[in-house]
């Protein structure tokens, strides 16, 4: 019985040290997405629920500046405008939290710190993150992020939305200072555009 009891011991405090070793890994990856001045990366999206797309991606804090082939978004930490290209138009839109998820490739970076079962192995020269939502209701279920080892920058991201996966590939990170002004749209740039306000 006491064997029993130790093996169980042991395997709980594995659990939670491998756990633990999964938000570290996280953490360091946060950082090097959240860097204050701001960071830039490109970025290719496959999902049979959003579409595939690709593109460049400029990131402050909460801010960000998405460019794709079919769409320009700036989001400056509470409106939102969409630029689409096809139809010459600017729909301009407060997102809530569960949107932000779906349009900035970056907003999963923090939403492992509440919600999530963690746990991470070693694959080839990068840590694999799995995150399980501990809420079945939650919008994304399950996550599986790619960390390379040596500059803790995130390489992949699949996450589970609505019982279809998504996967992001996520290349040429860099850290950058960046302008407010870039997170915002200017009308002056689009004098042809129909500016359609849906908030």
């Amino acid at each position: 019985m006491k064997k029993i009891g130790f093996i169980i011991t042991m395997l709980l405090l594995c659990a939670g040290v491998k756990a633990e070793s999964a938000k570290s890994i996280l953490d360091k990856a946060a950082a090097t997405v959240s860097n204050p001045s701001g960071v830039q990366a490109n970025f290719q999206m496959r999902s049979k629920q959003f579409g595939n797309t690709s593109g460049s991606i400029s990131i402050k804090g909460r801010k960000f500046h998405a460019t794709t082939p079919q769409a320009v978004v700036w989001f400056d930490g509470k409106t939102q405008w969409t630029y689409m290209k096809q139809n010459d138009e600017v729909n301009v839109s407060n997102p809530t939290e569960e949107e932000l998820q779906a349009i900035n490739p970056y907003n999963f970076i923090n939403i492992y710190k509440k919600g999530f079962k963690l746990s991470s192995k070693t694959v080839n020269n990068s840590y694999e993150v799995h995150l399980k939502a501990t809420n079945k209701k939650r919008n994304i279920q399950e996550m599986y992020i790619i960390v390379d080892q040596k500059s803790y920058r995130p390489t992949h991201v699949k996450m589970l939305q609505n019982g279809k996966w998504s996967v992001l590939i996520i290349s040429g990170l860099k850290t950058t200072t960046l302008s407010d002004n870039l997170f915002q749209f200017n009308a002056k740039d689009f004098p042809q555009a129909e500016i359609i306000d849906l908030r």
